[in-house]
């Protein structure tokens, strides 16, 4: 007996002395999960490129804030609105930390090697931008665009090269004009192929009573993408963490987003109060459609991949659109992606 007492009491001690630094260790793990959570939280300036709206990346932000996943993050972001394209030019003095900017843009900038910005996710899979006539006047084909004016903004855009390319169009017999951003110019007559952005354009003119044909880039297999968020490679390469923090807390509000779009857009109409509720749906509804794709259905929102950069990167290469030739890679980051997505889930919190 006295035997079986001794081996019992060894067991027991044995036990104990497995188990105790296990539990030593959640406690102290649980500890410093509560510290991180107390010290106080990492500031972010955050800038959307443009006035308040629903564009998707401007609305991941409105929802992580108003949802608390900043918070969750341990986040403080102050968000602020550019007026002029200066959102930029703040994150290069380092006023902003983070801003939106569209794939091509990111492109033509990041070959000047005094901007070392870095986008870090896509929210549109597909170009921000589509090509419209009236429907009452006849042009149903690229190919009709011959013999026609085609308005622009800023410059001919590269992908209506490509597209004149794939349905060989012959360029010189389209009327290329610099038509500004207001798309009565169509209406008006004064143009007869309009580019447009389509999550806003299309719908304006629309209200105002006019049918339209469409056309899209992609539907012609040319290559494109939408809007990004970026940040500077010094933010990156210091503070690593507050980026990664930053993007799983938006991609959480797009999630909310994609799940609840009256609440979402409810959100939205706090920041912008004076636009038109029907408007800013039709955009969410269209920048929503554009986020998802073979690829996003496999590895989540927001992902993107080499092939589409480079893709990208030799169209614009090709119709001279860039100021000088570079390595495409270095204009973007998957690193973070890769760190807050599971099998294709966000990992949470």
């Amino acid at each position: 007996m006295r035997n079986l007492h001794w081996i019992s009491n060894t067991v027991i001690i044995m036990i104990i002395s497995l188990v105790l630094p296990f539990v030593t260790g959640c406690q102290d793990l649980l500890r410093s999960t509560d510290t991180d959570r107390n010290r106080s939280p990492d500031k972010v300036v955050f800038m959307a490129g443009f006035k308040p709206q629903a564009n998707l990346p401007f609305v991941a932000a409105y929802v992580a804030q108003n949802q608390g996943y900043f918070a969750d993050q341990n986040l403080e972001v102050d968000i602020l609105h550019a007026n002029s394209g200066e959102h930029l030019q703040l994150l290069m003095a380092g006023e902003v930390d983070i801003t939106t900017a569209a794939a091509t843009s990111v492109l033509k900038r990041r070959a000047d090697p005094e901007l070392p910005i870095l986008a870090f996710v896509l929210f549109g899979q597909r170009g921000q931008q589509a090509y419209v006539a009236l429907k009452s006047s006849g042009i149903e084909t690229v190919n009709d665009w011959e013999g026609k004016t085609f308005g622009y903004k800023i410059s001919p855009p590269p992908d209506y090269l490509a597209m004149l390319k794939v349905n060989d169009v012959d360029r010189s017999q389209i009327k290329e004009v610099n038509a500004g951003f207001d798309p009565r110019v169509l209406t008006e007559g004064k143009v007869d192929i309009l580019a447009v952005y389509k999550s806003n354009e299309p719908d304006t003119l629309k209200r105002l009573g006019f049918d339209l044909n469409i056309w899209e880039p992609e539907d012609y297999g040319v290559p494109n993408m939408g809007l990004t968020y970026i940040t500077t490679q010094r933010l990156v390469e210091e503070h690593p963490a507050i980026t990664e923090r930053f993007l799983k807390a938006t991609l959480k509000g797009l999630e909310f987003a994609m799940d609840h779009k009256e609440s979402a857009l409810d959100i939205v109409m706090t920041y912008a109060e004076k636009e038109n509720r029907d408007h800013q749906r039709f955009m969410l509804d269209a920048e929503l459609e554009d986020s998802i794709s073979d690829l996003t259905r496999q590895n989540g929102l927001g992902w993107m991949k080499d092939s589409q950069w480079q893709a990208l990167y030799d169209q614009l290469e090709e119709f001279q659109a860039l100021p000088a030739p570079f390595d495409y890679r270095t204009a973007y980051t998957d690193q973070f992606l890769q760190a807050v997505y599971r099998d294709g889930r966000l990992v949470w919190p």
